[in-house]
């Protein structure tokens, strides 16, 4: 059985991406990390032409392959306006929502390589002035990036090199708790991205060949809708997209359990995958929960658009507070290594 050692290795290697600022559209440096993280473990790993990641985490049986996928970009803003006063409007990138942008910490990143702090507040931010301050309902129209800069007006921003399309990042304020909680923004889904190079680790380590071939693809696009839409080698027959499994009131996962999605927004998964996936979980003894997520869609959703002729199956670590601050457990990591080493008949 696979030891829980591998579990705090998932989490280190998490924390350290999670370091990388990486909004969809912003991938390279984090893409750059996590190919560089496979091979040093001795892996054929790969930027594809898209700029995610495509690893060959070795196998047989070719013909029967299995494709893991997760995500390394995470939500965001970009500039969309410099506003008069010296602050920025900016659109979101992903699902970024203002109602908990509001008062975080952020990075201006512009394309001459120049990075500025600023902070995501709402216009007119100070309770003593703003008597409407608690009845104003928050959106990117009124919330807004206050640098911190001494400018006054559209033009000192500009001096800066600041201008529309510029990234911002918004600070993760990544922590583990004594008690094995794991919180920080953008667990969805670098959480899942540590969990398959803990999984990578534990192949070379134990010199496991699996009997199918295992791939794994790290994209960078699936919070805008298409990251899994491509570099799907050939042979593979199944794909399991590795991301955040739901926490939240209707569903029974929690943080400390790995969560299996039988339908999602779009969908139903394939049924012989999810009973798999649950067949996993029983044989290696992972605690689990089986949902149906009202609002969600993921990578392997993108891939079966693209065309893709396989069957398809969702599994992730319970996050609490989705795409917000969100939260999960040690043993959320741990249960879902147990169901990625079962379902390959690892045990």
């Amino acid at each position: 059985m696979i030891s829980k050692d591998y579990a705090d290795y998932a989490w280190e290697a998490t924390a350290k991406l999670l370091a990388i600022d990486s909004p969809s559209g912003y991938t390279e440096q984090a893409a750059k990390w996590v190919c560089a993280s496979f091979q040093f473990l001795g892996f054929n790993a790969v930027l594809t032409t898209k700029g995610g990641v495509l690893v060959d985490l070795g196998g047989e049986n070719s013909d029967d392959a299995l494709l893991l996928e997760a995500h390394t970009d995470t939500l965001g803003g970009m500039v969309s306006q410099i506003k008069g006063t010296g602050c920025l409007k900016i659109t979101s990138l992903g699902g970024m929502n203002a109602n908990n942008a509001e008062a975080e910490n952020v990075r201006i990143h512009t394309r001459d390589g120049r990075v500025y702090e600023g902070t995501c507040q709402l216009h007119d931010p100070s309770i003593h002035v703003n008597g409407s301050y608690n009845d104003t309902k928050r959106s990117w129209d009124n919330v807004e990036i206050v640098l911190d800069e001494d400018v006054r007006s559209a033009e000192d921003v500009r001096r800066l090199g600041i201008e529309v399309g510029d990234i911002v990042c918004f600070d993760p304020r990544t922590r583990r708790t004594a008690s094995g909680y794991l919180k920080s923004r953008f667990l969805d889904d670098k959480l899942s991205v540590g969990i398959l190079l803990g999984f990578a680790k534990y192949l070379k380590d134990q010199g496991i060949t699996p009997s199918r071939r295992v791939y794994a693809h790290i994209t960078v696009y699936e919070e805008v809708g298409h990251g899994g839409s491509g570099s799907v080698p050939q042979g593979v027959t199944e794909a399991i997209s590795v991301d955040m499994g739901c926490v939240g009131d209707g569903l029974g996962c929690t943080e400390r359990q790995v969560s299996i999605c039988a339908k999602d927004s779009g969908g139903p998964y394939s049924y012989c995958v999810v009973s798999k996936l649950i067949e996993a979980a029983k044989r290696t003894g992972a605690d689990y929960a089986v949902d149906v997520y009202p609002y969600y869609g993921s990578d392997v959703e993108a891939t079966l658009r693209a065309g893709c002729d396989i069957r398809h199956g969702l599994i992730g670590a319970g996050v609490f507070a989705s795409h917000g601050y969100e939260r999960s457990h040690i043993d959320g990591v741990y249960n879902t290594l147990k169901v990625l080493c079962g379902y390959l008949d690892l045990v």
